[in-house]
């Protein structure tokens, strides 16, 4: 592909993600699946350009005074030769006007505000409160990956032999990392079975929550089954995991996952009835704002009211797990979140409605499962953070039923 037709794939794509609508991840995998000819280093181009945009994106809008998708690309690119990068040719991007020229002449010098610096809505930098939790959360990800029922170091041995360097999580014991982008597509290990792709604060999450084979447990916010699969993996297909979603069609992928990983002790239900659960782990939908090193557009669909919904039906959620948890039992609760709204004010105004529940200590816990100091600030939950674990934004909470 000529460099201006690249620059007017980016276009393309970048129009359909800041309507806000679809998670980026999601446009980018249908733009390059109905376009088989786009070659791999044009498709790793478009891909990187994209990201750079969105990573940039309120920036980009302040210096240019535009919120159009044209006015951010054509600001991000305003040190390149425009009769090259937006040549006008058939499947180019348009060649610029007068306007669009001038403009570029004008743009801003202002200081940015610090939420436009640090790459949040405004709202929500003042929610969190915590510039460097903020700027950290813009930064790329690495890519993490769960060793599935074998030993580590010979997976990562195996993997090395692919041409694939990871090194060792710094706290999940299950857990490689790679600083680069790996295709799944052509990894042998992964086919196999042998990998799993599970950022490792979500890897720490299915460890804590220290399920057992002779427990009765019940995910019960399972989506595709990633802790399901997780605990499954740990207990070498030992006892039985229940996985529920509301959402009945997101489950579809869990069969598929668990034969590829070769598990075989994860019953997929419908319906939560039974009221003596040992472990009743909710894995609660959230705002994902911890996830923003991976999905940085998720920022610009989170809307005030969309974050109330959420919290509503995370609660409607812990009184449902009070109900089918029995006494002496364990209820899980975990986010993907870093807003106290959905965290720890959560389980607290729980803990508040019911005097039988109280807080596990997540001090002993840590230590009984993993092999590392403890380095939270508190001991009746956990946060995760780029700042504190160099894993995505997390919260853990274990709270026993008396």
């Amino acid at each position: 592909m000529q460099i201006s037709a690249r620059y007017q794939a980016v276009y393309e794509i970048l129009t359909e993600v800041f309507k806000n609508e679809r998670p980026a991840d999601n446009v980018i995998n249908d733009y390059v699946r109905q376009r088989k000819y786009i070659g791999s280093k044009d498709r790793r181009f478009i891909i990187d350009t994209v990201w750079q945009v969105i990573r940039n994106r309120m920036k980009l809008e302040f210096d240019i005074k535009s919120k159009s998708v044209r006015d951010v690309l054509l600001c991000y690119l305003k040190n390149e030769d425009f009769d090259i990068v937006a040549d006008g040719s058939e499947y180019g991007l348009a060649a610029l006007t007068k306007e669009e020229r001038q403009n570029l002449k004008n743009l801003s010098d202002e200081v940015y505000p610090d939420y436009v610096n640090d790459e949040c809505p405004k709202w929500l930098y003042e929610k969190i409160a915590n510039p460097a939790l903020v700027k950290s959360l813009n930064a790329k990800a690495p890519a993490d990956v769960r060793v599935n029922m074998e030993n580590r170091d010979v997976v990562r041995n195996k993997l090395k032999q692919e041409g694939l360097f990871f090194s060792l999580t710094p706290y999940s014991p299950y857990g490689l990392r790679s600083e680069e982008r790996i295709n799944l597509n052509n990894c042998v290990a992964y086919q196999e079975g042998l990998i799993e792709v599970q950022d490792e604060a979500s890897q720490l999450a299915s460890v804590l929550s220290d399920v057992s084979s002779d427990e009765k447990v019940v995910d019960y916010c399972a989506g595709a089954g990633g802790k399901s699969l997780a605990i499954a993996a740990i207990n070498h297909n030992e006892g039985l995991i229940y996985a529920h979603d509301a959402n009945w069609n997101r489950m579809d992928v869990i069969k598929d996952r668990a034969a590829r990983l070769g598990i075989r002790n994860i019953k997929i239900i419908k319906n939560v009835d039974d009221c003596d659960f040992d472990k009743f782990i909710i894995d609660a939908p959230c705002s994902g704002t911890g996830t923003w090193r991976r999905s940085p557009d998720a920022k610009f669909r989170l809307t005030q009211n969309r974050l109330a919904e959420i919290i509503k039906v995370q609660s409607e959620i812990l009184e449902t797990a009070y109900l089918h948890t029995k006494h002496g039992g364990y209820i899980v609760y975990i986010t993907c979140s870093i807003l106290a709204e959905e965290n720890e004010n959560q389980v607290l105004a729980f803990a508040k409605r019911h005097n039988d529940i109280e807080f596990v200590n997540h001090k002993q816990l840590w230590l009984k499962k993993i092999d590392k100091p403890y380095v939270f600030d508190d001991e009746r939950f956990l946060r995760f953070s780029p700042l504190v674990t160099d894993t995505d934004g997390f919260f853990f909470c274990m709270m026993r039923k008396l």
